[in-house]
């Protein structure tokens, strides 16, 4: 072999090996999803398993992990994952909406691949088909900061993921006939942690975790349910703020957290009380009917079990009292802007408020009957599914086969009969602009919203009605940087983002009876230049159904 014959194979062997190294680890999962029995509440019924479980596996990984889900579909019914506020930087292909991707059909299997670009902090997945979430199918997902990234925070003993929610006894497929009837399906039948619901007193009942006195612990908490807000605390104990979807926060302590439906966050607990058992409550807000349950938080070598000898925690204040508490509770939830995020760079270093909005849209929510029916909208449009996912349509380039651009408006338009149009709901939007969303909600029930894709800055929330001199009250300066979103009855909430995630992206109602009745949309986010950097490629596994299925691929994007 000649001198420069060897320098190049040596050359070339180094590139491979520095390519092989240069890519982030990957964490593989197989998942058999099956119905089984669960009791969430006492009462058996058909619940969707990962492996067997209720809640689901974790999905434990650290920012930039590439996660790859291989999941059998052993159900009798079409199924998909959406993963709650992870941010598929350039690759809504894998977002799991019914918008964006066809289902896996019973019988079959499908590989979900996706990276944690740059993310930390708690979040959940669950099934979109249907009514599936009200059946199951959730898990945790826990991002962590890489080694050389300094979190804001001594390392914990030991982390705990609480995934509560409210829940009902009938099944998901009753609750979609329901709903499918035109009715709505009511109010849940309790609340439940981690698929179990508990009385004070309740002798049988296993610890929900463990603690050894003296160490402190980091609870992850996600409201998994339906519709209804939560609030929780946990006996004699203080919660201390420092993590909520995605953001390092200031660190204040609070008695006692509201947690509106898809919202997660983390609290630091310290076990410096007796040694002995005490009772974590979840108790409901803003309902008609007050639910509540409790969990045991045991304490290593504790003396006596839980008892309401000493006091439990008190529930905040409901009705007007109780909005103005929680609105004055999500004013005190600060990002921390000496904390570094998943990069290096600080995030403070982000200064959202001295950008320009190029574009501001305002949604109002409403109930609505169609023919009878019940419905729900935004801006007077009820958005259907149809069977080609409106991404896979506008990537064949055949969307006016499946749906128009624009039928809702950046502002309500309130027609003299009050019509509502029932169509697939796609709104263009500007790749880059940097856009103000005011969600103003009318009704006399609280309203949660999430955007898929992308984090917002939650900047304000206030009663009444908005107008643009209201932007005087905004926070610009370290509004927590999040996915989701509450609106109080008679009030309006408002964010910001910069719409910089190529795609085809969901912003929808958490309320699953109103996000399956019509209330939400899909923001198509196009890059102009069609390059590699800013959207992938259609995936070679993608499903392909309704007009699509038979069409030849489109030339693929380059660099």
């Amino acid at each position: 072999m000649g001198s420069k014959t060897f320098v190049a194979l040596l050359l070339s062997l180094t590139i491979g090996v520095l390519l092989v190294h240069a890519e982030d680890p990957y964490l593989f999962f197989d998942w058999k999803v099956t119905y089984g029995t669960i009791s969430p509440l006492g009462i058996p019924q058909q619940g969707i398993l990962i492996n067997g479980q209720f809640p689901g596996p974790r999905i434990n990984c650290t920012s930039n992990n590439n996660i790859v889900v291989n999941i059998f579909n052993e159900l009798d019914e079409p199924l998909l994952f959406t993963w709650m506020g992870v941010q598929q930087r350039k690759n809504s292909w894998q977002d799991g909406t019914p918008g964006t991707m066809c289902p896996i059909l019973p019988g079959k299997n499908f590989t979900y691949h996706f990276q944690v670009k740059d993310q930390i902090g708690s979040y959940f997945y669950f099934p979109t088909t249907g009514l599936q979430r009200a059946a199951g199918g959730i898990g945790p997902i826990d991002i962590h900061s890489r080694l050389l990234i300094p979190v804001p925070f001594d390392t914990p003993a030991e982390e705990f993921n609480v995934l509560m929610g409210d829940w009902y006894n009938k099944g998901h497929k009753t609750l979609k006939k329901i709903l499918d009837g035109g009715r709505s399906f009511g109010r849940p039948d309790g609340i439940q942690i981690n698929g179990k619901s508990s009385k004070v007193g309740d002798k049988a009942t296993e610890p929900l975790f463990i603690m050894e006195a003296g160490k402190t612990y980091r609870y992850r908490v996600c409201n998994i349910g339906m519709r209804t807000s939560l609030n929780f605390r946990i006996q004699g104990h203080t919660l201390k703020l420092v993590e909520m979807e995605g953001s390092h926060t200031v660190q204040n302590v609070y008695d006692s957290l509201d947690l509106h439906v898809g919202q997660c966050l983390s609290v630091l607990v310290t076990a410096d009380q007796e040694p002995k058992d005490y009772y974590f409550v979840a108790s409901s807000r803003f309902s008609k009917q007050p639910l509540s349950t409790v969990s045991i938080i045991r304490y290593a070598n504790g003396k006596s079990q839980a008892s309401a000898s000493l006091e439990l925690p008190a529930p905040p204040p409901e009705n007007s009292a109780g909005i103005a508490w929680s609105i004055n509770q999500f004013r005190s939830f600060k990002w921390n802007l000496t904390a570094s995020a998943a990069r290096p760079n600080p995030q403070g270093s982000y200064h959202y408020g001295q950008i320009n909005i190029t574009r501001t849209i305002k949604i109002v929510n409403s109930r609505n009957e169609v023919d009878g029916k019940l419905r729900f909208a935004i801006n007077g449009v009820s958005h259907i599914d149809p069977t080609t996912p409106l991404k896979l349509a506008e990537y064949y380039g055949v969307p006016e086969k499946v749906f128009q651009y624009n039928i809702v408006k950046d502002e309500p338009v309130t027609a003299a009969d009050n019509k509502v149009i029932i169509a697939p709901s796609v709104v263009n939007a500007t790749f880059r602009n940097f856009v103000e969303i005011i969600f103003e909600n009318h009704e006399k029930t609280i309203q949660t919203w999430h955007l898929d894709g992308y984090s917002f800055f939650a900047v304000a929330i206030e009663p009444g009605r908005w107008s643009p001199e209201k932007r005087k009250n905004y926070n610009l300066l370290d509004a927590v940087s999040r996915h989701t979103i509450q609106v109080y009855p008679g009030s309006w909430a408002a964010i910001m983002t910069t719409l910089d995630n190529a795609g085809m992206w969901n912003l929808r109602s958490e309320m699953w009876e109103r996000a399956y009745l019509g209330q939400q949309l899909y923001f198509s986010v196009l890059s102009p230049a069609r390059s590699l950097r800013d959207e992938y490629n259609l995936p070679d596994n993608q499903l392909l159904c309704g007009v699509v299925e038979k069409l030849p691929l489109p030339p693929p994007y380059t660099i």
